[in-house]
């Protein structure tokens, strides 16, 4: 059944094959459920507006085409997350009056030493060595100690400059149902900590940020790469205190190169636009084995 989907490039480099994979099973998956194009440009030193511009062109040249967003006739909602901030604010109020999260000063260097210290096992934690970290989908994640949770906070009318924590349900396991990977299970506290949900920039982080906006846009299935169950489970216990309906799950294999490293947008030779400059069709691109 069509699902109304979603296409998120982030305009930091130039899309990938991988982007191209996965952007296309979106396309396919949403069919005439609509398909909204979001540009998720919050990183201000890094997004640029040309790779948005490129970004755009090489969607269109794939032969994708999206129902809602840049480029498409109409009154709509802004669709670039820089211009959504005032959203974002809202809910990160919504989240701080239900004193979910709470600000967090700390930096890497004292997470790291926090971790490494001597502590109690919490419940199930039993595969998390003594340096308080676990195996998540991209390798070593670091968990945020709980030691170093604040025990009481002021209450704030904004959050200021300084980073804000959404805080876990220690031990809890989430589970949900991913159209790939099946039945997925992450346990809050050993897979992952207290995340970031504001940055110290005074802008929301991707956990947030993404959760408001494809429950604002009204996105049925969300299809993106494996690399993000992890983080599939942290946006769930969003949903949950905002009291909102989480999407369906398809999270796609990651394209990788001839070593088997997982495709960046530094690497080299594999951009949509070096692949089309060498002559390959989006076909080549898109279901080709040898590129």
């Amino acid at each position: 059944m069509p699902l109304r989907g979603r296409l998120a490039p982030t305009p930091t480099g130039f899309l990938h094959v991988g982007h191209a994979r996965t952007f296309a099973v979106a396309a396919a998956r949403a069919g005439t459920a609509g398909l909204v194009l979001r540009i998720e440009d919050l990183d201000r030193p890094r997004c640029r507006e040309e790779l948005c511009t490129a970004a755009i062109e090489d969607l269109r040249w794939l032969g994708l085409a999206w129902t809602e967003g840049p480029d498409v006739g109409g009154p709509h909602p802004p669709y670039r997350q820089s211009e959504r901030t005032a959203w974002y604010l809202a809910l990160w109020r919504r989240l701080e009056s239900a004193r979910v999260i709470y600000p967090s000063p700390h930096s890497r260097r004292d997470i790291d030493e926090a971790a490494t210290a001597p502590h109690e096992p919490m419940p199930g934690e039993a595969g998390v060595d003594l340096a308080g970290e676990a195996v998540g989908d991209s390798g070593a994640e670091p968990i945020f100690p709980p030691s170093l949770r604040p025990a009481s906070w002021d209450r704030a009318t904004a959050p200021g400059n300084i980073a804000w924590r959404f805080r876990v349900p220690d031990g809890r396991t989430i589970e949900f149902d991913d159209a790939v990977a099946g039945r997925v299970r992450r346990t809050a506290g050993v897979d992952f900590g207290d995340f970031v949900v504001w940055r110290r920039d005074d802008l929301p982080a991707y956990e947030l940020a993404v959760v408001a906006d494809d429950h604002a846009m009204e996105i049925a299935e969300v299809v993106r790469g494996e690399d993000l169950l992890t983080s599939t489970a942290r946006q769930l216990l969003l949903y949950e205190a905002l009291a909102w309906t989480a999407p369906a799950f398809c999270h796609v294999p990651l394209v990788r190169d001839a070593n088997g490293r997982r495709l960046a947008k530094r690497t080299g030779g594999l951009a949509i636009r070096d692949l089309r400059a060498r002559g390959l069709s989006p076909a080549d691109v898109l279901g080709g084995d040898e590129l």
